[in-house]
């Protein structure tokens, strides 16, 4: 008998403009997050959902991360450009963010709680550049209760452009099939 093919999403925040790299501030034109989603789309299967603000942080990155913390310290839901109709077709989301104050941007939490993720696998990628996951997987199983959260994995900022064959590992490692041609490189 045939296993049933997995249906996934790739859901993603990532923010360009200026960002953090190793002390010094650097204006980039695709966020590290974003980065490492374009390579997941080579190595896996999956329908992808950029997570949008409505009204987006300040391209200044001082200034961002000023609004990030206020939204974390009000528990804000931030309003985001568009919505998925429905996550029902999807048994697994991965679930990629950068690390903002040490978990998941409140813009990721507007789009977990909207959704039901009961008897749904979430594995959450946070980018960062050293504070690792921070409290991002337990804040997830906070935002989408009835999901079970796997492994997540932390991608430094720096290192997103050589990721490939970190997340393909992960994804391997965590059950998720490969697209054909990944799978017969090895």
């Amino acid at each position: 008998m045939e296993k049933k093919k997995e249906e996934k999403l790739i859901a993603f925040f990532s923010r360009a403009d200026e960002n953090y790299f190793s002390g010094k501030m650097k204006h980039v034109k695709v966020g590290n997050t974003e980065i490492v989603v374009n390579k997941m789309k080579e190595i896996v299967d999956a329908d992808v959902f950029k997570i949008d603000m409505k009204k987006p942080y300040s391209p200044s990155y001082l200034t961002c991360i000023e609004e990030a913390k206020n939204d974390l310290e009000k528990q804000a839901r931030p309003e985001l450009t568009q919505y998925l109709d429905s996550i029902d077709k999807y048994e697994v989301a991965i679930l990629a963010y950068p690390n903002y104050w040490g978990t998941v941007p409140m813009a990721v939490a507007t789009f977990l709680e909207r959704y039901d993720f009961a008897k749904k696998a979430i594995l959450p990628l946070c980018t960062n550049e050293g504070s690792g996951m921070g409290t991002s997987e337990r804040d997830i199983q906070k935002y989408a209760p009835d999901a079970t959260i796997l492994t997540g994995l932390s991608i430094r900022g720096g290192e997103a452009e050589e990721c490939g064959p970190v997340v393909k590992a992960w994804l391997s490692e965590n059950g998720i099939d490969l697209k054909e041609k990944t799978q017969k490189a090895r």
